[in-house]
């Protein structure tokens, strides 16, 4: 069975720290360009990257875990959302892990 399983969610203070963990089964971590990405309260999807989050989020990949990480700093409470992995060009993606930005 192909899935994605995302973990490492949590609640945590403005100007901490965090890292997302997405493991893959069935495929190749590098394929299909898998790739984070969050919904947050009342927003549409979008993908995460460095670009859109100055510089605070990267993204590492560890092939003999198959695990795609997110390395989230400097966290903000609109960094709040349902962070979760996805593909579309394989139409896959996990359910997510919740983080929650708050003082």
């Amino acid at each position: 069975e192909v899935q994605l399983v995302e973990s490492g969610g949590g609640m945590v203070h403005p100007g901490d720290s965090l890292q997302l963990s997405c493991t893959a089964s069935g495929l190749a971590i590098t394929s299909g360009n898998i790739r984070w990405a969050r919904k947050g309260p009342g927003k549409g999807p979008e993908y995460v990257s460095s670009g859109n989050t100055g510089g605070r989020f990267t993204t590492s990949r560890d092939s003999a875990k198959n695990t795609l990480y997110l390395s989230m700093t400097d966290l903000r409470p609109e960094d709040t959302a349902l962070y979760y992995c996805t593909s579309e060009t394989l139409g896959i993606s996990g359910r997510g892990t919740q983080v929650t930005v708050s003082s």
